[in-house]
């Protein structure tokens, strides 16, 4: 049985559209193959079975297919990479964020300018081994020289305590400021392309540019907390699907939260009490749900800084040495050097050398000052404790002032927690390096963690482009080969109206 007639040009109009609409996609491809976020996109096509059963079908009778039929044009992307690729986002903010702030503070307690507190210490001791020298003891030009040198070391410390403050203030302003306005703002820019990718699929377009807007909105928002993806298709009638989105946050505790459901979203509120530590986050997830987060982020931009700016480690008994840590730490090494001192001058007889600026009975970084009675002449430095009795070479008259050097240089005095423990035990000079070497410690230790957690990110990066991302030798090679199937397209329908010109102008005609 001869087929219809046209079957065949029907067959070859449908090869060179798909060819045609290849090469469409192909263009598409390489105008954004530097186009950040954008997906690779490919014709999805389909061959169209044959029709027309019949009872009249003969056991002999061929059939063909009909052609090719284009069924959507769809991006290609891999799920699971971009779970991967998403979670990794989230581990990489974590460790980012830290090394972000624990760098501010290794500048705050850098050594390698001149302005350094082991250099002011060690201008202090040798004020006072002066002092100590016998002909020099008691006067009056030795005590102003370590009184001056007191009033560097302590304008280093004031300067230090406003530092730290500094940072403190810095993160919270931002964290309360850009950083929640950009999540919030993620939230926003979702649902409203949510709503945008809905009304082109009712319209028949798939919308897949205001998808990848979607998918860099959500991998920004994944920097931030740790979020799962969930997508549903839903009939809206006349056999048209729409796709629905869904994004929520599980916190460390098992709480989950919605934090986009389709055109709902959540808000996140960031404050902090005049913008001093503790930070406290809230939120109202789009079902309505509200929950406190600050302790239980488990990961994220977020996570990171708030551990940094509400955990202080061994002083408030956490696992995280923030910046509470180190400046808890130095008020502590600050308020033993005031006592110290102040305790062997008064033992001696003499007056206090120190006093705080805010009448606490502890002494802090920022609170310390030089004593009014000192300034003024009233209180000194007193040289002995008690008159060197029978003592013809005045051996006793610097005996204080040796103390004073003992106690800065080789006595181990123990710096502890509000509970006592002990956190480092020694001498002044190496209690200031312990505050050094931990900070450096941590530093390393999150940089290491930095730089695995970005190598790992990059690799899934890696995998994901090679997936998703343009290739522009592959879409030559694809550009090659759709503009060959569309010249055998072509060759197809002038082969068949060859055909089909003999069979109209050349048959029957023979005899005539």
């Amino acid at each position: 049985m001869i087929r219809s007639t046209f079957a065949g040009f029907s067959t070859a109009q449908l090869a060179m559209a798909a060819s045609q609409k290849s090469l469409d996609v192909v263009g598409q491809n390489i105008a954004n193959m530097n186009t950040p976020g954008y997906t690779r996109q490919r014709l999805d096509l389909q061959s169209i079975s044959p029709s027309g059963h019949s009872q009249w079908n003969s056991l002999y009778s061929t059939k063909v297919g009909q052609g090719v039929m284009m069924t959507s044009v769809s991006q290609i992307r891999d799920p699971f990479l971009d779970i991967q690729y998403r979670n990794q986002l989230t581990e990489t903010g974590t460790a980012d964020a830290m090394d972000t702030i624990l760098s501010k503070i290794g500048e705050v307690f850098d050594e390698t300018s001149r302005d350094s507190i082991r250099s002011a210490l060690n201008n202090v001791v040798s004020q006072l081994e002066n002092m100590s020298n016998a002909n020099n003891a008691g006067q009056d030009t030795s005590d102003k020289l370590v009184r001056s040198a007191m009033e560097v070391l302590l304008n280093i410390f004031h300067d230090n305590a406003e530092s730290v403050k500094d940072i403190e203030t810095e993160l919270i302003g931002r964290l309360e400021g850009t950083e929640s306005q950009k999540i919030q703002s993620y939230l926003d820019k979702i649902v409203e392309l949510n709503k945008a990718i809905k009304s082109s699929q009712v319209m028949g377009s798939p919308a897949l540019e205001l998808q990848d807007q979607r998918n860099s909105l959500i991998d920004e928002l994944a920097t931030y907390l740790p979020i799962n993806i969930s997508y549903k298709q839903v009939d809206v009638g006349g056999n048209t699907f729409v796709e629905t989105l869904k994004i929520t946050f599980k916190d460390s505790q098992g709480n989950e939260y919605v934090l986009v459901d389709d055109s709902e979203k959540a808000e996140i509120t960031i404050g902090s009490d005049e913008g001093m530590p503790p930070l406290s986050i809230s939120i109202k997830d789009a079902e309505g749900k509200e929950g406190d987060i600050t302790d239980t982020l488990g990961d994220g931009v977020l996570k990171g800084y708030v551990d940094m700016l509400n955990k202080s480690g061994i002083y408030d008994g956490t696992d995280v040495k923030g910046i509470g840590y180190y400046g808890t730490y130095f008020d502590n090494f600050v308020d033993t050097f005031a006592k110290t001192l102040n305790k062997l001058n008064m033992d001696a007889g003499g007056g206090a050398l120190f006093e705080t600026s805010d009448g606490n009975a502890a002494f802090t970084a920022e609170n310390i000052r030089i004593s009014e009675g000192w300034m003024n002449g009233t209180v000194k430095i007193e040289t002995t404790a008690q008159e060197g009795a029978g003592d013809t070479d005045n051996s006793s008259a610097n005996d204080n002032v040796l103390k004073m050097i003992h106690a800065l240089t080789t006595d181990k005095w123990k710096f502890t927690n509000a509970d006592g423990a002990i956190v480092f035990e020694g001498n002044f000079f190496d209690a200031y390096d312990h505050l050094q070497n931990t900070q450096a410690s941590e530093r390393s230790s999150v940089s290491t963690i930095l730089e695995s957690r970005v190598t790992v990110l990059n690799q899934i990066a890696n995998s994901k482009d090679s997936v998703s991302g343009v290739s522009l030798d592959e879409e030559v090679m694809n550009l090659m080969k759709y503009q060959q199937s569309y010249n055998a397209a072509a060759r197809l329908m002038t082969t068949l109206d060859e055909a089909l010109d003999t069979l109209i102008n050349n048959t029957g005609v023979v005899g005539r």
